[in-house]
């Protein structure tokens, strides 16, 4: 059964942003830190070991490798 609690001393300026929300989100107030909470609370913590596998992996998938002259010369040149 759902349990009803009261948040005192909310800030303006993050009820605002939380109205805001809620309004694109075309929620009412309440709905949206509900959604906000239940997301909080699934977040993961990153485990800094399995990232730093996952990027040795990926580079060594990737082939070859650009200099810093080639990296430059992209960015002056733009994306076609």
């Amino acid at each position: 059964m759902p349990t009803n609690i009261t948040i005192k001393g909310i800030q303006d300026e993050v009820y605002q942003n939380l109205k805001l929300q809620a309004d694109k989100n075309h929620r009412s107030i309440n709905s949206e830190v509900i959604d906000t909470l239940k997301n909080a609370m699934q977040s993961k913590l990153v485990d800094p070991d399995a990232l730093i596998d996952r990027a040795e992996k990926l580079k060594k998938r990737a082939k070859g490798a650009l200099t810093i002259e080639e990296i430059q010369g992209a960015i002056e040149q733009g994306r076609p």
